[in-house]
């Protein structure tokens, strides 16, 4: 399946903070040698977080090391707004639907997790492990923006423009660019909200 991922540095460093937890919980859970269905959910998800990972327009900027033809991201061109503005881009990837199964998968995991933790009031001063909720709240939100359908008539203006010898510039219409603001801002609710200056630090990236 297509989704539209943005050029957005939020996003990135959401999804990249996700492997070091996934590798610790792997790791416990190895460690245990019980061969559980826990550790292959979780083994699972993190083979599926790599696939992602190489695949996100970031990933090649932010990495020396080159990737192969078939990971590589759909970059190639900026994105202006009718006035000629540059906006941030958002690029046309095919993630698998095995993957992303495996990942919300694992997530559902960690919310179950979490509830077993989840203090009540004789226990008032009982502590969940360390990082385990804001790994969930993290994982959610990333989760939830690979998720996001995207406008069709975005997609479809997109999906076309592949990588070129050189940089190509893509001009939206005012339909388009409205379903552009519509989307990121959507985008930027699930990754900021909750902080009002992230909110609005992060949506000055749009703007």
């Amino acid at each position: 399946m297509y989704v539209l991922v943005p050029d957005d540095p939020v996003f990135f460093a959401k999804f990249q903070s996700l492997e070091e937890p996934l590798l610790r919980h792997l790791y416990r859970l190895h460690s245990a040698g019980l061969g559980s269905d826990e550790e292959r959910v979780v083994s699972d998800a993190y083979d599926s977080w790599v696939q992602v990972l190489l695949k996100l327009p970031l990933w090649s900027r932010w990495h020396s090391e080159e990737t192969s033809a078939d990971h590589a991201p759909a970059e190639g061109f900026t994105l202006r707004s009718v006035r000629g503005d540059q906006l941030t881009s958002l690029y046309p990837i095919e993630l698998a639907t095995v993957d992303l199964g495996r990942l919300a998968a694992c997530l559902d995991l960690f919310v179950e997790a979490d509830k077993l933790w989840r203090p009540i009031p004789e226990q008032a001063c009982a502590e969940p492990p360390d990082r385990e909720e804001s790994l969930t709240d993290v994982f959610r939100r990333v989760m939830e923006v690979l998720l996001l359908p995207p406008p069709q008539g975005l997609l479809g203006t997109l999906r076309p423009v592949g990588p070129q010898g050189s940089v190509v510039s893509v001009t939206l219409a005012a339909d388009q660019e409205t379903e552009y603001r519509r989307f990121c801002e959507e985008i930027v609710t699930i990754l900021s909200s909750g902080d009002t200056f992230a909110y609005r630090s992060h949506r000055a990236m749009y703007l």
